[in-house]
């Protein structure tokens, strides 16, 4: 297992910006993260390492990056997975689902956020993992419906904090590996 500021240096290594920083359309190149066989297989120990001190029953993780990254993070730890998808669907009425609304997203987008019902429960304990937070928006949506199923808050650990204020990080527990000004 690689010692955190070798992940923090491989991480940076095998990201890119795409476009001007003054262009509307500059994006956040991440997919040499998965590209790297030493450093994805460290992604998962480096972010359950953020939450040395608590004691999950589940990862959940935001679909799409979370649902990569959360597996890695839930088999570090010895638990489950649980995949919060975008705009779900149910397949019939006896399918039960926790479903959210989403305050607004890095897009501006207000999102469903659900998972089915009997995937967490009271007994359980949660970490969300997702790759990169920027307004807190999902994970906010995420919060509620751990709240909803009676579930207990833990944090959540990210590879990258791009929250602007401090609001969200404290209510969420934000923990990350980068933050973006290291990029």
């Amino acid at each position: 297992m690689a010692d955190p500021s070798t992940v923090r240096s491989r991480l940076r290594a095998t990201f890119a910006w795409h476009g001007d920083r003054t262009d509307e359309h500059q994006y956040a190149d991440v997919t040499g993260w998965w590209r790297d066989p030493a450093l994805l297989r460290d992604l998962g120990p480096a972010l359950a390492r953020l939450f040395a001190d608590g004691r999950p029953t589940v990862v959940l993780g935001l679909e799409s990056r979370g649902c990569l990254l959360g597996p890695l993070v839930a088999l570090s730890l010895g638990v489950g997975f649980v995949e919060v998808r975008k705009n779900p669907r149910q397949a019939g009425d006896s399918d039960a689902w926790l479903r959210r609304t989403t305050p607004p997203d890095y897009r501006d987008r207000h999102l469903t956020l659900g998972f089915p019902r009997r995937l967490l429960s009271p007994a359980d304990t949660v970490l969300v993992v997702d790759d990169w937070i920027d307004t807190g928006g999902q994970a906010l949506g995420v919060h509620r419906l751990a709240r909803d199923a009676g579930a207990t808050w833990l944090g959540v650990a990210t590879v990258v904090d791009a929250l602007a204020g401090n609001e969200v990080r404290r209510r969420l527990d934000v923990r990350s590996l980068l933050h973006v000004r290291d990029l």
